[in-house]
Formats: structure tokens, C-alpha cells, sequence
């Protein structure tokens, strides 16, 4: 371990950083701006000088770049020479030339990097007094706030663009002082991860613009530690509130997690929490119409509803653990249902069955980044799991650093490294229904029906492993692709495996799980990650493992064949007409005696309700959910609740007679000690009686403002904070603010760094994981998984579109597809309309174009769509987006069966289709 001196201090440092990521490792105050740690190094803004010495007797030194020098032993710098210092200082002011000074206006105020890095350099006067130069804004679409003239030219934003997220829409244009970033015109920015030029960028060039509709200052929000709602990943957030309003989400570093970014949808999704369609509170039915009424009629509502009957609980994917927990052990283990369609519900339990039982690694998204070849097998994950695509992004690049590291290039050295790999990166194969926009840095794709992409896989494990059953009838061009990607996968250190629900097809899941088997058998490095729709999909299959067949059909013919329609049914967070067709939903209900429905928001199931109780969101609950990689996390309320909103657990404890929760601790451990699959849970994060030296932590900053008049409408006094007993954080600003466990870490904030770059001070190691561990537990890993189970040997049949209707394969939009970002208005103007998509010579053969109608008949409903031309599709097969407001009741079984389509003329969707499966 090399030895340096910084500033007369001797330390111990790790050789394998450049000496601003040591200095900052070290706790030194070191300004920059064009170094990002998940970008590595360029030198192009000068900011980060310091003065290095040849030996202890040389006096004058020499100004290096500290991001461009590499660590040797015996170094000694100088962080303070006052040359250096100077120079620094001169960086600030050649940068202000041209930069407004209006801080006071700018959204980025208050939490600016530049702000920050002008105080550390010393820079306090301008000198420069003349013209400025200016430019012209873009609309960059609902996402993103464009203003140019606050822009100094460190190109952080193309480098991320560009070179991280390998998108080319945004570019830099011009030269010298009039260099602009943009696009080529105004238009809505096409990368998956915009949003995180919010927090790349060091000014306020690019903003939150739906932050600035309701917009505060960072010191103004109140924030807590949470997790992303839309999908399975599992990212870290911090959202943020001010006066019972949601204002943003911002990303909360995960080291094992997502890391420095988010996606789109994850960030700009969370609006739907201000909806004007939330339930505000109880509602009874009263003849025709549901009529507002009070906590405790509501209670006596039920009693009635349920009293001399069986009761039925229909559980969420979207709810937590201990919810779907409280409201099984209202009704029953034999009782409780998973609210998933039997196609969705086996997925999720076949998941959960190759998770406990695989000897490969179940990868984390940043063992998903060290990857060197990687197979993704019927999942779009730049639509089903963004995040977890954008880590794959960064796996194919492992072949350049590998080519870096043999040419004695630190991995840091940005443009080296790029220069070097040029166009190489490390294999990837996408076998997908249709084309996805991965494809382009994909070594080989491949496009195919569900059935037949599982026969691939299984043929892929049997080329890996003799042992594996084999498939016989593939031709020469399958089992072309099939030997080069066996061959790929059993050559590479750390082959990756990638599926999931996305095609709706146990088997295709199943063929993953032979595949990492296979390569496991030979290779201790190799892992597999399973993607799953919904934020606690696998939570859900765990607290359902005892009963694999619970699922919503189970629930449905137990109520109409069984209880004969003396049964009332309670509807946990979970539109039913979103899981399967609106007849059989409409049976359901009308069979049962009562439906009592738990839910933030009204919709076609709260519709139906005799009883609908008003359920806190994310933002005003706490509870566990589990990840795709079995990471149990805790996420907490932001805010407290208003009125009658209560968390579901908390109705769901009112309602059960029999049990005494009064925290959620106390419900968390229940449900830990109901399976050995969940016993971890506990260990997400701290518990309600967690203190540091006797206080809470405070969830607002220390420079919160406005506490009186928040309220002064009310009274002039200042009104007593809300206070919650569910959790060790506190609704105010009194409280432990630094030296925090990073589960219960609110926000970022350190002297000096009031941006989001404050992160460094809380990582082991820069890129690294937090100080105390990554928030979370794993519930499951190679090193805790059963014995591992046989080979799936039941192999589809070679499926042959078109000779019985068109086949159907879903496709999945990041923008639309999921349930809670839809009711965003800035996710909603990226999201498409319903189409039908079919290839060319399928839409020619039908008479229709891009400018046509179809009429889609299936068991589920029928639908007037228009037509989308995807050459990615073969013959006989029509896609149809999974998740779109106005296709509910395609979820599921209808993928994989068949479509009667024809040409139609009418653009008007069948009138008597409901929201529910069509409009």
C-alpha cells in the first residue's frame, strides 16, 4: 500500500485511485468539477490543481492535475500552496465570466456545486465586468428545465450521456465560449436516464421541470429514506415534501443498488401521490353511489359486512410485506389470495423456486456491472427493469477496461480507456419477442416467440452441460446462435444470466434457470438476476410459498363454486381489472356478498366496493418491500397522513379483533417469524426505538424555514410537529442529523457540500459502499440457498405463428406500462397510446399501414388499435403493449394464445369495453 504526504501528513492509501479520489477518501476539501466518480476522469476543467513535489527537498514544485494523476509512493502534494490556490481561484473566475449571477432565481440554488466549489477555492470578487455571451433555450420535453447561459463547460453532461448511458441526442455543438449542449432541435430527450443530467450537471443548466411547478428550496423539504415504487429493482429515493404537497424524488446512493442514478420513470413518477383521484376518505354504499363517512362507521361498516361469512383477502404486489401480512392473518392463511392472474402468480412462484434453490449468484446491479459476457433471455429490461438495463450498459464495457488494464491504463483515465476500446465491448445477447433498443450494443439478437426462445435457452444449458435436456429439432441458423453463446458464456469469468416475467412464459424463466445451473456447476463467479414486475413481486411469492396456488383465479372459483356467494371480499392496493378481463372481474364481485376494497385511489375495483378505506401511499406509510435480487428494504413516510388516510396495515389492524398491533415493528416481526424466507426482514433497518444520544432523526434539514407560517392561516402560534411512533425519524427539524445509519439517512448534506455530491463523505471509498452498509438485506444468496434442484425438463413445443390466429407477445413501454407512474402528468405525456404492432408483411397483407385500424378480438375483450409497423416481429405474431390505460385485462394469460385481428375503419374502441379492457 503506497505511503503519500499531503500537505506534511503522512497516509496509507489505496494505489489503484488518482489522487482526487484519495484526497477526497481522505476527508480533504478539494474542489472540481469535470470528475465524476461513475465517469472517471477527462482534466478538462482545471479546477482540481494541486501542487506536487519532486522530493522533501524540492521547495518549488509543479502544478499537476490531481484527477489525472496517478497515486506512487512517496508522493508529496500540496493542497494549499498558495500558487496553486491562485490558480484554482482563477478557474472560478474565467469560468463566471460568461455564467449569470442570478443564484437567488436559479432552482439549482442552495444545493449548487458550483456554489459550493466558488466558497471552497476562495473566489469572493468578480473582476470581469463586460458582455456576456447568451443562448437560446430548448424544450427538452416534460422531463427537463433547459437553461444555457448557466452552463461552464465542464461537458459532464455529454460525458454521461453519451459515454455512460451510450445515448447521442444530446451533443455538444460549437466551440470555446459559444459551445452549446442540446439537441439537434427542441424535442423531448430519448434517453431512458435524463433526468440524472439534474444531478450531473454542477449548475442549473439542466432542472427538475416538474419539481418547478411546485418548486422550494432543498433546505425547505422534508425528506426520508425510501425505495422506488415502479418496479422490482429496488432503488434507493429521497423523496422530498413540503406542506402535505410531494415535490420530487431524488436519488439515494445504494452502492450494491443503483448507485449514483435512477431512471425516468423512477424519478418523475412520483406525482401520482398529489393525484386528484386519491381516496381522501371511508366510503359506503348508499343505493347507487359511494357516500363519504368516518373512521368509526367505517369500522362498524365492515363488522356488518363481514359479519356470518367467510372473508376472502385479495393481496398486492404493490403493497408490503406487512400489509399482504396483516390482511392474511385477517382471513386466514387458507383464506388469502395473491390478487395475481394464475399465468403471473406461477412466474413469481417458479422465480422464487430457482432464487432459493440456484447455486449461481443471485447479482446484485453491481455485480450485474462486473459482468463480462452476459445473455438476456426474453426480458426488455430497458422497459421492465431500466435500471438494471443501464447496469448491463456498463458490464460491456468491461472489455475495454480489461484491454486498459493489460496496456497499464488506470481504469479512471476516461478518454485512454475510450480511445482504446474504441467500438469493442464484452458480449451481449439479446434473445427478446421484438426489437428493444439494447440491441444496438448487443453482440447478436435474436427475435422470437416466448416458447421459442425458451427452447433456445434450454438448448443453450444443454450445450453448456450434456446433463441438461436437450432440445432436437432446432435449425442450422438456432443452433448457430445457440453454440456461439454457449461458447461465450463458458469461456467468461463472470457470465450474467438476465430474464423474468417480461414474456409472461414460465418456461422462459425456467430455460434461465438451466442456463445458470449450468454454467454454476463449472464456474463460482456465474449468476443469474430474475427481473419481476412489481415492487414487492418476490415479497409477495414469499409470504404465498406455503400456498403456491393462491392465486386471484383461485380466489375467483373458490367465491362463485364454493362459499355459493356467502363470502365478503377484502381488495388490498390491487385494481383488479388490471389483472385479468372485466367479465371475470365483474363475476367475482357480483358472486361475493360484500367487497371491501383498501386503496389510495379511486379506480374500477374501488368502484365496485360496498366499503372503500382510504390507504396512505408510499410517501405517508411505512413497511418492507423485497427487490428482484431478494433485498428486503424499508421505506418510510416523507409525511404524515391527513384525515381519515390511514397505512394499510393500520386498517387492516383495526379490523382484525384478534391481534394487538399497535407498531409496525411489532407486525414486522409477526410476519418474519411466519417464514423462514422472510426471517431477515427485521434486519432492514432500525427499529422505532432507535436513538443516538437519546434523539430521533430529524427528517428535515437544519435549515428548514417557515415552520409558523406554514400554519399561520390556522393559528399564529406555532403548531406542535406531527409526531411519528412508527419509526426512529422525526417530523421536524430537532433531531440527529449526521453519523446516521444509512437506512435511516434522509438526505445528503455535509459542510461545505450542500449538493448532491456530499455523497463522498459518507462512502467507505469513492464508488464504494456507504459507511455501515448499503441499506438493506439479502433474504437470499448463493451462500444461504437450499440444495439445488433438478433440471427443468419440460420443454415447449417449436411454436409456429399464425397457423392458429395470430400469436401474441407482449411489449413494454417504461413510460405507461406501470400502474402508479401512469397517473404522473409529466410520465404521461411520454406515454403511447394502445397499438397493435405487427410486421410489414403481416400490416400488407391485412390492407393496413401506419395510418390503419385493427380490430383485436381475444377471451378478455375486444379492441379498435392502430397499427405500429415492427419489422422485429415475425410472421403471424402481433405485439400488443402489456400495462397501457385502456388494455386492462391483458395482463398475463392473454400472452401467449391467440388473436383474431381484422382491418376496421373505426377508430373508436368498442363501446362496450370499460376502462377495465378497452374503452
Amino acid at each position: 500500500m503506497p505511503t503519500i504526504v499531503i500537505d506534511g501528513e503522512p497516509y496509507d492509501v489505496d494505489g489503484d485511485k488518482n489522487l482526487l479520489e484519495t484526497c477526497l477518501q481522505l476527508d480533504k476539501d478539494l474542489p472540481y468539477f469535470c470528475w465524476h466518480p461513475a465517469m472517471g476522469s477527462v482534466g478538462s476543467c482545471r479546477q482540481c490543481a494541486v501542487t506536487q513535489y519532486q522530493d522533501e527537498n524540492d521547495e518549488r514544485g509543479r502544478m499537476v492535475m490531481s484527477c489525472m494523476t496517478p497515486i506512487t509512493d512517496g508522493m508529496i502534494v500540496s493542497l494549499k500552496d498558495e500558487a496553486t490556490q491562485e490558480f484554482r481561484d482563477s478557474c472560478i473566475e474565467t469560468v463566471m465570466t460568461n455564467h449569470p449571477h442570478d443564484c437567488p432565481v436559479c432552482e439549482e440554488g442552495g444545493e449548487c456545486h458550483l456554489q459550493d466549489m466558488t466558497n471552497m477555492s476562495g473566489h469572493t470578487q468578480r473582476v470581469y465586468q463586460g458582455p456576456k455571451r447568451t443562448h437560446r433555450n430548448q424544450d427538452l420535453g416534460p422531463f427537463i428545465n433547459h437553461e444555457m447561459n448557466r452552463c461552464i463547460a465542464c461537458y459532464r453532461c455529454v460525458r454521461y450521456y453519451q459515454d455512460y448511458v451510450g445515448d447521442t441526442d444530446l451533443q455538444a455543438q460549437g466551440s470555446g465560449a459559444k459551445v452549446f449542449f442540446g439537441r439537434h432541435k427542441d424535442g423531448a430527450l430519448e434517453s431512458e436516464f435524463s433526468g440524472n443530467l439534474v444531478e450531473v450537471c454542477p449548475t442549473g443548466v439542466f432542472t427538475d421541470k416538474t419539481f418547478s411547478k411546485h418548486f422550494v428550496r432543498k433546505w425547505d423539504l422534508q425528506s426520508a429514506p425510501s425505495v422506488c415504487m415502479h418496479c422490482a429493482i429496488g432503488c434507493n429515493t429521497s423523496p422530498g415534501e413540503r406542506n402535505g404537497t410531494l415535490r420530487r424524488i431524488v436519488n439515494r446512493y445504494n452502492g450494491d443498488v443503483n448507485g449514483y442514478f435512477l431512471c425516468d420513470r423512477g424519478r418523475f413518477g412520483y406525482d401520482f401521490v398529489n393525484d386528484q383521484r386519491r381516496l381522501a376518505e371511508p366510503l359506503v354504499q348508499q343505493g347507487d353511489s359511494l357516500d363519504s363517512t368516518d373512521r368509526d362507521d367505517a369500522l362498524a361498516q365492515y363488522a356488518n359486512l363481514s359479519a356470518d361469512c367467510e372473508v376472502i383477502g385479495i393481496g398486492s404486489p404493490r403493497a408490503s410485506l406487512e400489509a399482504n401480512f396483516a390482511l392474511q392473518q385477517l382471513v386466514g392463511e387458507d383464506n388469502f389470495y395473491s390478487g395475481l392472474a394464475s399465468s403471473e402468480q406461477a412466474l413469481h412462484q417458479t422465480s422464487l423456486t430457482v432464487l432459493e434453490s440456484t447455486s449461481a449468484l443471485i447479482a446484485s446491479l453491481r455485480q450485474v456491472e462486473q459482468a463480462d459476457a452476459v445473455l438476456v433471455l426474453g426480458e426488455d429490461i430497458l422497459n421492465t427493469a431500466p435500471r438494471l438495463a443501464l447496469a448491463v450498459k456498463q458490464a460491456t464495457k468491461n472489455l475495454g477496461l480489461n484491454m486498459a488494464a493489460d496496456a497499464r491504463i488506470p481504469s479512471w483515465q476516461a478518454a485512454a480507456v475510450k480511445n482504446l476500446a474504441q467500438n469493442q465491448r464484452s458480449p451481449l445477447f439479446m434473445l427478446t419477442p421484438a426489437a428493444t433498443r439494447m440491441d444496438s450494443i448487443a453482440q447478436s439478437c435474436h427475435n422470437d416467440v416466448p416458447a421459442n426462445l425458451a427452447r433456445l435457452g434450454m438448448a443453450i444449458a444443454n450445450a453448456i452441460d450434456g446433463g441438461a435436456p436437450g432440445v432436437n429439432d432446432l435449425d442450422d441458423q438456432e443452433k448457430e446462435l445457440v453454440a456461439v453463446i454457449a461458447e461465450t458464456l463458458k469461456g467468461a469469468s463472470k457470465p450474467l444470466v438476465i430474464s423474468g416475467s417480461g414474456c409472461f412464459d414460465v418456461a422462459v424463466v425456467q430455460a434461465a434457470a438451466n442456463i445458470s445451473r449450468a454454467l454454476a456447476a463449472e464456474n463460482d463467479k456465474a449468476a443469474i438476476h430474475l427481473v419481476l414486475p412489481e415492487v414487492n413481486s418476490l415479497g409477495l411469492a414469499m409470504l404465498c410459498s406455503k400456498k403456491p396456488e393462491a392465486d386471484l383465479n383461485a380466489a375467483m372459483k373458490r367465491t362463485v363454486d364454493q362459499v355459493n356467494g356467502q363470502a365478503a371480499v377484502v381488495v388490498l392496493e390491487n385494481d383488479l381489472y388490471r389483472r385479468a378481463g372485466k367479465g371475470l372481474v365483474d363475476d367475482f364481485f357480483d358472486a361475493a356478498q360484500s367487497v371491501v376494497v383498501i386503496d389510495s385511489f379511486h379506480n374500477d375495483t374501488t368502484a365496485r366496493a360496498q366499503l372503500a378505506l382510504p390507504a396512505a401511499t408510499f410517501a405517508e406509510s411505512e413497511g418492507t418491500m423485497v427487490s428482484s435480487e431478494a433485498r428486503a428494504q424499508r421505506y418510510f413516510a416523507v409525511h404524515n397522513t391527513e384525515g381519515y388516510v390511514a397505512s394499510s396495515w393500520k386498517w387492516l389492524a383495526e379490523l382484525n379483533k384478534s391481534v394487538s398491533w399497535t407498531h409496525l415493528d411489532q407486525l414486522t416481526a409477526a410476519c418474519a417469524n411466519s417464514s423462514p424466507l422472510l426471517a431477515g426482514i427485521t434486519l432492514a433497518a432500525p427499529d422505532r426505538e432507535f436513538r443516538l444520544n437519546d434523539q430521533k432523526v430529524a427528517r428535515q434539514s437544519h435549515r428548514y424555514s417557515g415552520r409558523g407560517s406554514a400554519t399561520a392561516h390556522i393559528s399564529v402560534n406555532e403548531t406542535r410537529v406531527a409526531q411519528d411512533d412508527e419509526s426512529a425519524l422525526a417530523f421536524s427539524m430537532e433531531g440527529r442529523q449526521s453519523n446516521l445509519p444509512p437506512a435511516l439517512q434522509p438526505g445528503i448534506w455535509s459542510p461545505g457540500w450542500n449538493s448532491n455530491e456530499a455523497i463522498n463523505k459518507f462512502q467507505d471509498e469513492i464508488g464504494g459502499h456507504l459507511k455501515g452498509g448499503d441499506p438493506g438485506i439479502r433474504l437470499l444468496d448463493k451462500a444461504t440457498a437450499g440444495t439445488q434442484s433438478g433440471w427443468f425438463d419440460s420443454i415447449p413445443q417449436k411454436s409456429m405463428p399464425g397457423s392458429q390466429g395470430y400469436r401474441l407477445v407482449p411489449l413494454h413501454h417504461i413510460f405507461g406500462s406501470e400502474e402508479f407512474s401512469s397517473g404522473s402528468n409529466a410520465i404521461a405525456q411520454r406515454s403511447p397510446k394502445p397499438y397493435a404492432a405487427l410486421c410489414a408483411a403481416d400490416a400488407s397483407a391485412l390492407e393496413v399501414d401506419q395510418q390503419g385500424w385493427l380490430k383485436v378480438e381475444l377471451n378478455s375483450g375486444q379492441w379498435t388499435l392502430s397499427v405500429a409497423v415492427d419489422d422485429s416481429l415475425p410472421r403471424g405474431v402481433l405485439g400488443l403493449p402489456s400495462g397501457l390505460t385502456g388494455l386492462g385485462g391483458l395482463q398475463g394469460a392473454a400472452y401467449g394464445g391467440s388473436a383474431s385481428i381484422s382491418k376496421t375503419q373505426s377508430p373508436v374502441i368498442a363501446s362496450d369495453q370499460t376502462s377495465g379492457g378497452g374503452e
